[in-house]
């Protein structure tokens, strides 16, 4: 516990702040750990628990929609109530919820309960942007989102090992176990968090109300209303877009290698490598954007020139269904997940421009938003690879779909996303880089967070 920095001291300094980010990289981990352990072990599970496919998808429907709702209501809460005291009840919910999922003796408990992990794991994003607003100026909000970020691709590495040294294929009762596990994990997590970081540090911003001679403003944000409204339509099209590639490759890439050939060991291996790229490509995108604002660029223009070559790197998934079975494939799908998770913190911090006093409610409409078109999105990704439903039976016989257009889909939709952003941000005056907030020992971290948010809206 030596490596904790000194809760006692009233310098919360750089020291201070990375810590606080790797505690949100860790809450974001065991989110995923969480997460993943239904998926890897689906198949024993229903065994277990004698349900079919169509009993799995609509377990997966819970999920989607309780973390829909959570993503609205959690959004919201933040905005009202300290991230301090939210995130980690948020962290003991799911870590419960996780826990009890592994003690379900039916389908039906099973499914309560992976409805109440959606619903508290939305809480994740909307607390977790809240606090690297809060603590972080905007030249180092990108890397902070990065270090968050990170933890997905860190728990979709973990958990496989997990599972590993758990489970015992000869004993399908074993299942049990990994839940068991990852949940005390969640709950180790909260002592850490408490133990790091003060009410004072996370308390909610106070503004004055706008004049009322100044321009029309949103009740979200002190930006002009038209403005506004175009940058969250920018976001719209942004976060669905980069979703659509991330979560195309996260569930079906794994169909898609065994049904050209690839072993279930190779496939599993190739996973692992897979998430570790990503990792890699989201904490380089947080690297790069801090280090060219440090150069001398401005910060939204350190944003987008490493959000663009991000983005460009999904562009190889074009050639990924031509190819065959041999080592070009998966070289050019590990490049594929460094850029499609190396978007991401540029996003966030892009969010995280537009309102200080109410990023909860941004974060928790855009998350909804997402997951709502993501579900459709998997609809129409199971219509086009099996040939079936309205679209399947369109393009293909039935019975004989293709991967083929998804990959496309997935190329593309990440430059789709850049493109809005270009056309709907308005102008980004230049102004020179602002320091690092200074968070005082008590009461609000107003006065740094302002001055570090005016550097963004006018540069």
């Amino acid at each position: 516990m030596s490596s904790i920095p000194d809760l006692r001291s009233t310098d919360r300094g750089r020291r201070w702040r990375w810590w606080a980010c790797c505690l949100l990289l860790l809450a974001t981990m065991i989110n995923y750990m969480d997460r993943l352990t239904l998926n890897l072990l689906a198949t024993a599970i229903q065994k277990d628990l004698d349900f079919d496919d169509l009993g799995y998808a609509r377990i997966e429907v819970a999920f989607a929609l309780a973390f829909c709702v959570g993503a609205i209501a959690f959004g919201f809460l933040v905005d009202r109530w300290n991230v301090f005291w939210v995130y980690p009840l948020a962290v003991i919910a799911w870590s419960a919820a996780g826990l009890f999922s592994g003690l379900a003796q039916s389908f039906t408990s099973l499914l309560l309960f992976r409805f109440l992990l959606g619903l508290a794991e939305s809480a994740n994003w909307p607390c977790a942007l809240r606090t690297t607003q809060r603590i972080l100026p905007p030249s180092e909000r990108s890397m902070g989102n990065s270090i968050l970020q990170s933890g997905a691709a860190l728990g979709a590495v973990l958990i496989p090992l997990v599972i590993f040294l758990l489970f015992d294929e000869a004993r399908p009762s074993t299942w049990r176990r990994p839940f068991l596990v990852v949940g005390a994990c969640g709950m180790l997590w909260v002592f850490l968090w408490w133990g790091s970081v003060r009410p004072a540090d996370l308390a909610l911003a106070h503004r004055a109300p706008p004049a009322s001679n100044g321009p029309a403003q949103t009740a979200l944000s002190s930006l002009p209303r038209d403005l506004f409204v175009r940058r969250f339509a920018a976001l719209i099209v942004l976060v669905i877009s980069i979703n659509m590639t991330w979560h195309f490759l996260r569930a079906w890439l794994p169909k898609y290698l065994l049904k050209v050939g690839h072993s279930q060991n190779e496939t599993n291996f190739f996973s692992s490598a897979y998430y570790v790229f990503s990792d890699v490509g989201a904490l380089t995108a947080g690297f790069a954007t801090l280090m060219l604002a440090r150069r001398g660029l401005t910060v939204y223009t350190s944003r987008r020139l490493v959000f663009v070559s991000c983005a460009a790197m999904p562009l190889l998934c074009l050639a990924i269904p031509f190819l065959p079975r041999g080592l070009l494939l998966p070289c050019l799908l590990l490049v594929v997940g460094f850029g499609a998770l190396g978007v991401f913190p540029n996003y966030y911090s892009f969010s995280q421009d537009l309102t200080t006093r109410h990023q909860g409610k941004v974060t928790g409409v855009l998350g909804c938003c997402c997951w709502l078109a993501m579900a459709g999105w998997q609809e129409l990704i199971g219509q086009l690879v099996q040939g079936k439903g309205l679209l399947g039976e369109l393009f293909y016989s039935p019975g004989q779909g293709s991967y083929v257009p998804c990959f496309i889909i997935a190329a593309l939709a990440p430059l789709v996303g850049f493109a809005a952003l270009m056309l709907l941000w308005g102008p980004v005056p230049t102004a020179p880089p602002q320091p690092a907030p200074t968070l005082p020992s008590s009461g609000p971290a107003e006065a740094g967070i302002l001055a570090a948010e005016k550097g963004v809206k006018q540069g």
